[in-house]
């Protein structure tokens, strides 16, 4: 039976005041300025007083009423225009092959389209949305409603403005919403292509057994592929890959089916050249009673929670001999004991030819560093393989967050420096990274094309010519079967690129430290500036006292604009990663280390993100992280440009009122975080409640000059401490390995 629209509006569409800000493309100081000062606003109807839910078309109907025409991007007035339709509508079934059809009209006949009255918009819009429905799995012929007509008003104007990717990822977005996956994330672009990238040149047949969102598929056929096979669990992400390869790869040949790939293969006769795949990780009912007997387990039964054992056979089975197959997986499979059998098998046959560890934050989950894994299926008769491949791109970002040297320089590349995890801030005000743990906020702080080259660089090296490839100290090893078949069989990176004895150059490795001690002095000397005591004076007999007003009194008062980031994957309603944006954002973590906006991407959308500017003070969203971590900050130059991550909240002050580092310095005082703090494990700030002395300018600026001192105290402390650390880890691994000889001091001499 065709699917049916809903026949009447859901009571669900509903919206926050975020959202409402975004609709009406306004700031939400003005949306909640429009609460307090017009009686007709929309009272909420529900959520909860903190966090109040209005009814969506009476907020529609309020702008409407005021001359509020949107301004909110296409992509947002789709989501707005899908949330009308309700929970349940299977919206996105419906919609998939409209997008398809839509994606290879004109931008002008998508605006005529879009301008005809609703009863021909609809019988055009079946008509076109017919043309394909056969490429996406499970979309049946559909029949669209009148209710429906704003909805695919919205998607039209999606796709003539965003592009039709846009329109699939909202869809999806509001699909997932509604299912139980909204746990369900895309891989990065960046990771997609550098793992399609490892795939040899010429790869024609691709399959991804778990394609998801078709992100891994579609960079494949930007590498050439020709024919793509993939296989999804849930029919919305099958019916997004589908569509996504129509729009990336419109000249393969594509077949995209919705199944569990492990108890029910949609292709048990298709073999490929390579498999792509970023398998679910962790499951425990993957199957392991009923396919115990299960053909494709060739180098073992996998253990009952070890789902990506099972996974990696899986792809194994459907390569033709010599094929390859590139997957991302969890770091734990590389040592856990219950997996030592079948890693020992796939070694000892020649299957595993590399594992790389990547950064944490490359993808979700973001708190750890995930690792890619490149299989080879054995040949008969084939070369036999003696080495495995171990690349530690994640130690090589430690690397480059410290200032180590090039992995080129092998004389010390990898030798005993501290590891940090952001580049570090240059000038006065830098330091290196907190040891506070990493937030949540999801953002990967490292340059994606660096590592790729990276990486590519030594496989393409170690498969050129195996025997004789001699590796990266620190960086990349290539390590002897014999060597890896012990009783914990792990083959996690790090343990096996690790700087030996032999890789240090001891003439290098004492002129590093010559330079760190360098280095150190003048720190030290820059910081013995950055604490001199002159001009210190006691205020008199007590402490002074002084009128306050809060942050939400400023504010009203038009003396600054709070504006608070949204949290990771805030799109106005729950789901998937948003498409990431390539610009540097500015971390919570970035605050507390006082370190430079991380470069990389957020998963916000790009029409909710907020760029920050040159004297915004920012507060961290969530106390804690130690005593030298940092609460405030004031943007500099650095700063300007990047956008506000998650966990932040944004204060612009007006100049001619308030001096930003007067502001940072009262707002980041530990007494006054306490009092605007709720909660006992995590402590949430409300900026709203911090409070601020009411002072002349002048005087402001006053305060302002010594809080900017004290902050470039602390940032000294940190650089000093950072590089002592360093310069104490080098000389330790120096004397330990050999290379170094102790110092002569007075008593050695006389000895």
């Amino acid at each position: 039976m065709p699917q049916q629209p809903p026949a009447q509006l859901a009571p669900s569409a509903h919206v926050t005041a975020a959202e409402i800000s975004r609709i009406a493309g306004v700031t939400r100081a003005t949306v909640s300025n429009w609460r307090r000062r017009h009686d007709d606003f929309p009272a909420p109807s529900g959520g909860t007083e903190t966090s109040p839910l209005y009814d969506l078309p009476a907020v529609q109907a309020w702008l409407r009423g005021r001359g509020h025409t949107s301004t909110a991007s296409p992509a947002e007035e789709l989501r707005t225009a899908l949330r009308l339709l309700g929970p349940g509508s299977g919206v996105a079934a419906r919609l998939f092959p409209l997008v398809a059809a839509a994606s290879r009209r004109t931008p002008e006949d998508l605006a005529e389209l879009a301008a005809v009255p609703d009863d021909q918009l609809i019988a055009q819009a079946e008509k076109t949305a017919g043309e394909l429905p056969a490429a996406v799995p499970e979309a049946e012929p559909v029949r669209y409603s009148p209710d429906d007509a704003g909805a695919i008003r919205a998607l039209l104007g999606c796709v003539r403005e965003a592009g039709a990717q846009a329109a699939v990822d909202v869809l999806a977005e509001r699909e997932l919403d509604e299912g139980a996956a909204s746990g369900v994330y895309q891989t990065p672009e960046g990771l997609a292509l550098l793992m399609a990238r490892l795939l040899p040149a010429g790869t024609s047949r691709v399959l991804d057994p778990a394609c998801g969102s078709g992100t891994l598929l579609a960079a494949a056929a930007r590498q050439g592929a020709q024919e793509l096979f993939g296989q999804d669990s849930l029919p919305v992400q099958g019916q997004r890959t589908a569509v996504r390869l129509l729009l990336a790869a419109p000249e393969a040949e594509t077949a995209i089916r919705v199944g569990d790939s492990l108890r029910a293969d949609a292709f048990p006769d298709v073999t490929v050249d390579a498999v792509l795949c970023n398998p679910p990780f962790g499951d425990r009912d993957w199957g392991h009673d009923e396919l115990a007997y299960d053909p494709r387990w060739a180098y073992g039964l996998p253990p009952r929670f070890e789902s990506e054992l099972a996974w990696v056979q899986h792809a194994l089975a459907h390569l033709e001999p010599g094929g390859h197959a590139v997957m991302l997986l969890p770091p734990a499979l590389a040592f856990r004991s219950s997996g030592r059998r079948i890693r020992a098998e796939l070694i000892r046959s020649g299957a595993l030819r590399a594992v790389v560890s990547l950064p944490a934050r490359a993808a979700y989950p973001l708190h750890i560093g995930l690792q890619v894994w490149v299989f080879q299926r054995p040949e008969p008769g084939g070369t036999d393989r003696t080495t495995v491949l171990f690349v530690d791109g994640e130690g090589e970002q430690r690397g480059s967050a410290t200032g180590t040297p090039s992995t080129t320089d092998t004389a010390t590349a990898g030798v005993g420096t501290r590891g940090g995890s952001r580049p570090r801030r240059s000038g006065p005000s830098s330091s290196a990274a907190s040891s506070a743990p990493a937030s949540s906020a999801s953002v990967s702080s490292f340059d994606w094309a660096g590592l790729t080259d990276r990486v590519l660089g030594q496989w393409a090296a170690f498969t050129t010519a195996p025997d004789t490839y001699v590796g990266a100290p620190g960086v990349a090893r290539a390590v002897p079967l014999v060597d890896l078949l012990d009783d914990v069989v792990d083959v996690t990176p790090a343990r096996h690129v690790r700087a030996t004895a032999a890789d240090i150059d001891p003439a290098a490795l004492a002129g590093r430290v010559h330079d760190l001690h360098g280095r150190l002095a003048e720190q030290v000397a820059a910081l013995a500036d950055a604490s001199a005591s002159g001009g210190w004076q006691p205020s008199g007999a007590s402490a002074r006292e002084w009128r306050t007003a809060t942050v939400s009194d400023l504010a009203r008062g038009g003396a600054l604009t709070v504006v608070r980031a949204a949290t990771p994957g805030t799109r106005g309603s729950k789901g998937p990663a948003a498409p990431t944006v390539d610009r540097p954002v500015l971390t919570a973590q970035d605050i507390s280390a006082g370190n430079p906006p991380s470069s990389g991407t957020v998963d916000i959308h790009a029409d909710a993100a907020q760029p920050v500017a040159a004297g915004d003070v920012l507060v961290r969203a969530v106390a804690g992280g130690g005593e030298a971590a940092a609460m405030t900050r004031v943007a500099d130059d650095q700063d300007a440009g990047a956008l506000l991550g998650p966990h932040i909240h944004l204060l612009r002050p007006d100049p001619a009122r308030l001096d930003p580092w007067f502001l940072a310095g009262f707002l980041g005082a530990e007494d006054n975080i306490a009092s605007a703090s709720t909660g006992s494990t995590l402590v949430h700030v409300t900026p709203g409640r911090l409070r601020v002395p009411l002072l002349p300018l002048e005087e402001q600026r006053r305060y302002g000059e010594a809080f900017r001192r004290v902050y470039e105290l602390r940032a000294a402390v940190r650089r000093t401490a950072n590089l002592a650390a360093d310069t104490a880890a080098i000389l330790t691994t120096g004397l330990t390995a050999g290379v170094l000889l102790p110092p002569d001091t007075p008593d050695s001499r006389s000895a």
